[in-house]
């Protein structure tokens, strides 16, 4: 299976992106983690693929929304408010296998990897 993310690009803070991912197959969970230059690889949303419920970085709660179309296999992560601190590429990652009652918050949670995209916020 091959995730395909897209939707990153340039915008002034206080701005929006939303950011989409596509699988080429059957996919359960998703998350989308972010790398800032110079940092490491920092989680950002997960939801189940169970019961969709979420879970989000505290830097992120409140101004970003994950959501996941289990029957197209596509994942969203609506980008609100965006700060110069959000810069960073951003992954989003997929279950090859479906977790009851458990939302994914850390690599290792993940099979699958989109290439990344960039995401640019101007002050």
């Amino acid at each position: 299976v091959q995730l395909q993310a897209s939707g990153g690009g340039l915008v002034q803070a206080g701005g929006s992106l939303r950011l989409s991912c596509a699988a080429s197959g059957r996919t359960y969970g998703m998350g989308w983690f972010r790398q800032a230059p110079g940092k490491e690889r920092e989680f950002v949303a997960a939801i189940s693929w169970s019961d969709g419920s979420t879970v989000y970085a505290d830097s992120v709660k409140g101004r970003f929304t994950i959501s996941k179309d289990n029957l197209r296999n596509t994942g969203n992560l609506q980008m609100n408010s965006l700060k110069p601190q959000d810069t960073a590429v951003y992954y989003c990652a997929a279950e090859r296998s479906p977790s009851f009652l458990r939302v994914g918050i850390v690599e290792q949670d993940y099979d699958y990897w989109g290439q990344g995209t960039l995401v640019t916020v101007s002050s």
